[in-house]
């Protein structure tokens, strides 16, 4: 009688348990039914891919050098001996020409990521715009999932070679679906700008983080644990796609409104000065992370430890700039050309202040200031691009942030190597003060946007906002439809009209309606 009490006991305490799961279960479905939920979930899923993204590119800068430096160590003396097996001859030359090779293999390496992302983000903009944001960013989370392993289980130069450029192809999809998909679900100014807002501090954390991460893990744990752990997550944020989200679920794809090319994007002029604007603010943190360490090492006598930390007081200015820019634009959104240029001219002073610096905590207040500055031009603009689509193009965001995800890549797949060799041919010193002046002669380009404000939404845009107002690129989809049905004709042959501006959102549509000589509105 106990034993069959028992069971019967657990019994209910699992059919309870079951229950209270079904409960969780139709309370995140009833959730991801109400859009403003179904938002802040996505910009958790996305917030999360980008933290992931930046602290894998990041997380190698204290590892890849100490461990490529002991392959080669080990290298060198299976040589020594099989060469020399009797022999003891002076090795400091041989020594000085493995430390140059190291040196190109490092750069090379930690530039690999950028160069691949840079060749991708054409195709994968073009390919988001085609199938929406979710899939992509599936993809660009599944890549940098096996890149992350194979980080973590690599012995030798090629293998870490292979997962460095794997990890560009991820990043292509997932940095550029991920803040295309912000920039959608998030289709009101202020709403858009404190979204990527948000999503820049995890980018910023990500980065800043990583490296003492990386190294605390790496110290005591060895080299695949830090990998390890980020693959968990990758894992993790994955899974909360699929289920959140739901990419493979049945949803209409074929009436999709043609996003701009990527090509178009680029000679629009006010989308030329942005994405060189993102270019140029990023170089010096591009072109000084490579470097720094060095000629702290030289100059300060620097331990390891303040090498490592570098960047990291850095977080709290660039918090800061992303919070202050997100409150001006609101009160004043007018002039985000102005808050641009301020942080471009923050930047240049910043680093025109580096070689000046004596000791660490000298160096800590112009890094800051870089940090700070670029806070304020990303925030600033990176909005700005979704409003130029809106405004000037169709409201699909995969190319134009493929666009500002390129004008990342080159200053990142230049820093690595280039900037090693501005520092070996004319100085530090040379180098710092050339990307100040750099960014304080863009500066004055941003002008072109001060009446950016002031652009009329093209035609589809008005239409869209006489009827419910659309959550994101599917939402309007189904608005298409919708109407369609009330005319009493397919969607499949509807088109819309060339707006006033030139652009036709649905030219795709356009050839089907001329064919099969269906009814226009207008």
């Amino acid at each position: 009688m106990e034993g069959e009490t028992r069971s019967s006991g657990l019994a209910k305490s699992a059919a309870l348990k079951l229950s209270e799961m079904g409960e969780k279960t139709k309370r995140l479905g009833t959730a991801m039914k109400d859009p403003h939920r179904q938002r802040r979930i996505i910009l958790v899923i996305v917030c999360v891919a980008l933290l992931l993204d930046n602290m894998l590119y990041m997380v190698i800068v204290p590892i890849i050098p100490d461990y490529l430096a002991e392959l080669e160590n080990e290298q060198s003396e299976h040589v020594h001996l099989v060469i020399h097996p009797n022999s003891s001859f002076n090795s400091t030359s041989q020594d000085k020409i493995n430390k140059n090779n190291l040196d190109i293999q490092i750069g090379v390496l930690f530039a690999s990521k950028a160069i691949l992302q840079l060749l991708v983000n054409p195709l994968s903009g073009t390919f988001i715009d085609r199938v929406g944001y979710d899939i992509p960013l599936l993809i660009g989370l599944s890549v940098m999932f096996v890149s992350t392993c194979i980080f973590a289980i690599g012995e030798n130069y090629a293998t870490l070679f292979f997962a460095r450029s794997l990890q560009g192809l991820g990043s292509a999809f997932a940095d550029t679906s991920g803040i295309a998909m912000i920039a959608d679900k998030y289709t009101e100014e202020g709403e858009r700008s404190r979204a990527l807002g948000i999503a820049l501090a995890f980018i910023s954390f990500g980065s800043l983080v990583a490296p003492p991460f990386g190294g605390i893990l790496y110290e005591f744990a060895g080299k695949k644990v830090p990998f390890i752990v980020l693959a968990c997550i990758c894992l993790a944020d994955g899974i909360l796609l699929l289920t959140v989200i739901k990419p493979f679920s049945n949803r209409t794809r074929e009436n999709m409104p043609v996003g701009t090319p990527i090509y178009k994007l680029i000679m629009d002029p006010y989308i030329a000065v942005v994405a060189g604007a993102l270019t140029v603010c990023n170089i010096p943190l591009a072109f000084l992370e490579p470097t720094i360490s060095n000629w702290m090492e030289t100059t300060m006598h620097s331990s390891q430890w303040e090498m490592g930390i570098t960047w990291l007081p850095a977080f709290f200015p660039h918090v800061l700039g992303v919070y202050l820019t997100v409150k001006l634009a609101a009160k004043h959104p007018h002039l985000q050309w102005f808050y641009g240029a301020l942080g471009m001219v923050i930047i240049g002073a910043s680093s025109c202040t580096v070689p000046a610096c004596k000791t660490f905590g000298q160096l800590i207040a112009p890094l800051c200031g870089i940090c700070f500055g670029i806070a304020l031009v990303d925030t600033a603009l990176l909005p700005t691009l979704a409003f130029l689509v809106d405004v000037r193009h169709v409201s699909v965001y995969g190319s134009v942030y493929a666009l500002a995800d390129i004008s990342y890549s080159v200053a990142y797949a230049m820093g690595p190597i280039v900037a090693g060799q501005i520092v070996h041919n004319h100085g530090f010193v040379q180098l710092n003060l050339g990307m100040g002046l750099v960014n304080v002669l863009y500066a004055p380009a941003l002008l072109l946007l001060r009446n950016v404000c002031q652009m009329k939404p093209s035609r589809s845009e008005q239409d869209n906002l006489l009827d419910e107002a659309p959550q994101g690129l599917y939402d309007t989809i189904r608005m298409e439809e919708r109407r369609a049905k009330k005319k009493g004709y397919s969607s499949a042959g509807n088109c819309l009209p060339v707006d006033e501006n030139g652009f036709d959102p649905f030219g795709a549509q356009r050839s089907l309606s001329e064919e099969s000589s269906g009814p226009e509105y207008t």
